[in-house]
């Protein structure tokens, strides 16, 4: 049996969690959310409002309101009002194991149950599930509610039924689902993302660089390039007409050289010290909430640059736009 998606139940309702209602609100569907900490219900409500103007900049599918948002007072009671499954819980294999089994003794066994694991092998957290050929992760990047892409595998007993049918659901939330062929801790993304930043503590560490100067290299050079070509193809034409084999004959042997210290360096008092006191001084005394809408904003004039040339994030931004137009009109 497959179901027709309406409601996205969420479990844990942090960042990510609160990234993932908005972003399903945005598209028309019914959210029912539920947390286990306290007052978890108003800082939900905080977090989905702050980002709902940027939403509403994009352009909200019908039927998109926060009024579809419900807080359940049990896991039961979110599970079972669910179509679909999107567990947020902090990053602890123990943790996630029992929640899974939980979810899965009160999900219907037709609902597809995806994890936001940054990290974790779907395959240890599916282990204690009676039905886990419907588990999958479905690994987002914050803030959930405007950045497309999400990492989506399955593990040992996972069918590619319930792959096929996550990765449909999040390209009609408006995402790039991008399938991880094989299960590696940290999976793609992340793991490139860890690499520059192990590089980033050493060179604050040893005293070369502030937090401030290694954000510089990124945002006026290589950034750009990243946003709508990446890294692989960005070198592909930096070896001229004969592209990534006359990249690599030229700068191959620098990769010999000991430039790169990849191992992480030890996260003593002095290093935090130095990372805090740069990035407050790179805030200039704005709170979080003015640079994630300083940051939202960023993100969608560059999507909507880029969606004039049909482009990595701007193609993806596009096509909602008109699944979006399509729905108003029927």
């Amino acid at each position: 049996m497959q179901l027709t998606i309406r409601t996205l139940g969420v479990i844990g309702t942090g960042v990510i969690g609160a990234g993932w209602a908005a972003r399903a609100l945005a598209h028309g569907l019914d959210v029912v959310a539920w947390d286990p900490t306290p007052a978890w219900q108003g800082r939900l409500a905080d977090a989905v409002g702050n980002a709902w103007p940027a939403l509403e900049r994009l352009g909200l599918f019908p039927g998109g309101s926060l009024d579809r948002l419900r807080c359940a007072d049990s896991l039961d009671a979110a599970c079972r009002a669910a179509d679909f499954i999107q567990e947020c819980a902090p990053e602890r294999l123990e943790l996630k194991q029992d929640l899974h089994e939980r979810i899965d003794a009160l999900a219907p066994p037709e609902v597809i149950v995806a994890s936001s694991t940054s990290g974790l092998l779907p395959t240890d957290l599916q282990s204690r599930c009676r039905h886990p050929e419907r588990l999958v992760v479905g690994h987002p990047f914050n803030p959930v509610y405007l950045l497309p892409l999400v990492e989506v595998l399955g593990g040992a007993r996972t069918s590619s039924a319930s792959i096929d049918r996550a990765m449909a659901f999040y390209r009609d939330l408006g995402m790039h689902p991008l399938r991880v062929r094989k299960e590696i801790e940290g999976f793609l993304s992340d793991r490139l993302q860890e690499a520059l930043w192990r590089e980033l503590l050493h060179l604050v560490n040893d005293g070369v660089a502030t937090t401030e100067e290694l954000d510089a290299a990124i945002v006026y050079g290589p950034g750009l390039r990243w946003a709508f070509m990446g890294s692989c193809l960005s070198y592909h034409l930096a070896g001229g007409d004969t592209g990534m084999e006359d990249f690599l004959e030229q700068f191959g042997p620098t990769l010999e050289l000991p430039w790169t210290r990849l191992p992480a360096p030890e996260l003593g008092d002095e290093l935090i010290a130095r990372m805090t006191e740069g990035t407050r001084r790179q805030a200039g005394g704005r709170t979080v909430k003015e640079l994630e809408r300083l940051r939202d904003d960023c993100l969608i004039a560059i999507m909507q640059a880029l969606s004039r040339f049909e482009t990595a994030a701007g193609r993806t931004l596009a096509e909602d736009e008109a699944r979006r137009k399509k729905a108003e009109g029927s």
